[in-house]
């Protein structure tokens, strides 16, 4: 299992909190997600592509940083 860190912008609330790792959950099911909303940083372990998951974070409409 891969483990990716990602600084996400936009996230705000708990509520994007929660709308990231479900993003994230909507393409890796398998994943472990943890999401640090005071430091803007989502971690994730799976077995899915650090792209795929990248990818469905911004579709969810966020932003990924660096």
């Amino acid at each position: 299992m891969a483990e990716f860190e990602f600084k996400v912008g936009g996230m705000a609330c708990d509520g994007c909190a929660n709308a990231v790792k479900r993003a994230v959950l909507n393409v890796a099911s398998d994943a472990i997600v943890t999401v640090n909303l005071a430091e803007k940083r989502v971690q994730v372990q799976s077995e899915a592509a650090k792209d795929m998951i990248s990818a469905a974070i911004a579709k969810a409409g966020y932003e990924i940083l660096g």
